[in-house]
């Protein structure tokens, strides 16, 4: 069979690599300390759960939702004004199966074949596949360290500027941890009205910064709302990941296109998991804050023993994640992830997954507890 064109644009998953490499190690019987995936090892609050059972047991709620229930909008909104002190209305939101979907679907809303898009590097993988499966052309803008991991608008060519469809801004940064400010958000809002440009802003860890920091909403910004986009989970904040709840969130133009698209490749959010979102959205959210304490305190750990045994890895600001750069002699990111596994049992990250500019790093994920992230450590210390 001669399949599409389009999957040559695509390589194999890391991750998917990473795991089958991780079985293997555990069929010989190997301690394997994994920090790749950024699936939170916390588990979801109990009202969650209970709301998840007592929709289930509803049998009217295993039909097609077809759309976004309202009480679920409303409770997003009244979150939104909560939690980030942003009004929004219904208009404004519509949710997705996890942004890792989201952002793969919005491209294809908002280019053509051959646009440009413009995406951070280092960045998540799924801003480089969406604009890919539009056929968008990336334009890669430098997350430097020099710059403290975040974006300058100012170094983008003019002529790239005035020819790109949308810009993705995902801050707290994966893979790199740095954070949002005020300078940064306005510089960006400028630039998008200038340049008559859409901003995605990925807003996935908002509640996972540390170092007395506050996390919010790109939404709050003046003049946001004409150029942007977000992209809210519910995944990291509240240990969600498998039930991929998402909502993009923003521009009413841009959002009545969104819900048109997935209109015609789903039929709405399983109803038991709009369920589940309305429980976290309008429930407590005292543990929510509690689990950044203790992300924190893994981050901490961490740090300190990669900083111990010669790395540089500097403190992350936000989000699960520390990024690394690989003490030289040990080849790639790929390389050095590779002879990490079999020679201490950790999984890592490989920074070239990350875009032109990761290379030369790997991402730890702070998916496991201070006292075994001290066994990594010893182990990896071992190990070299």
């Amino acid at each position: 069979m001669q399949f599409s064109n389009r999957m040559d644009r695509f390589g194999d998953e890391i991750f998917a690599a990473l795991n089958d490499k991780k079985l293997k190690l555990e069929k010989q019987g190997r301690k394997i300390f994994n920090m790749s995936v950024g699936t939170p090892d916390f588990t979801p609050a109990p009202h969650l759960v209970e709301a998840l059972r007592e929709a289930a047991l509803n049998t009217d709620n295993w039909k097609y939702a077809l759309r976004d229930l309202p009480e679920m909008l409303e409770a997003v909104c009244s979150y939104y004004e909560r939690r980030f002190g942003v009004s929004i209305t219904p208009d404004m939101v519509c949710s997705c199966y996890g942004t890792q979907e989201g952002l793969g679907h919005l491209g294809m809303v908002l280019c053509n074949e051959g646009d440009t898009v413009l995406l951070p590097t280092p960045c998540y993988p799924v801003f480089i596949a969406g604009a890919k499966i539009a056929g968008a052309d990336p334009y890669y803008y430098p997350m430097v360290k020099e710059n403290g991991f975040l974006p300058n608008v100012a170094e983008i060519p003019e002529d790239v500027a005035r020819k790109a469809k949308y810009m993705v801004v995902s801050l707290p940064s994966n893979p790199t941890g740095s954070i949002g400010n005020d300078k940064v958000y306005e510089e960006i809002i400028a630039f998008a009205k200038k340049n008559d440009i859409l901003i995605i802003h990925d807003n996935a860890y908002s509640d996972i910064i540390f170092g007395g920091h506050v996390g919010g909403s790109f939404l709050k910004y003046e003049g946001s709302r004409e150029v942007g986009v977000e992209f809210f989970s519910l995944s990291k904040s509240f240990n969600l990941t498998g039930a991929r709840i998402s909502f993009c969130i923003g521009r009413p133009d841009v959002i009545a296109q969104f819900r048109k698209l997935r209109s015609q490749i789903d039929f709405g959010m399983f109803l038991p998991l709009q369920k589940v979102a309305i429980a976290a959205l309008t429930g407590p959210t005292d543990m929510v804050k509690a689990q950044c304490s203790l992300y924190e305190e893994r981050r901490n750990t961490l740090c300190e023993g990669l900083k111990s045994i010669g790395f540089e890895a500097p403190d992350s600001m936000g989000s699960m994640f520390v990024w690394a750069k690989i003490p030289e002699g040990h080849g790639s990111s790929m390389d050095f992830c590779l002879e990490l596994m079999d020679k201490a049992g950790i999984i890592c990250t490989p920074g070239a997954s990350f875009g032109p500019m990761g290379e030369g790093y790997v991402r730890f994920a702070l998916v496991l507890p201070p006292e075994e992230i001290k066994e990594a450590i010893l182990a990896m210390t071992k190990a070299f």
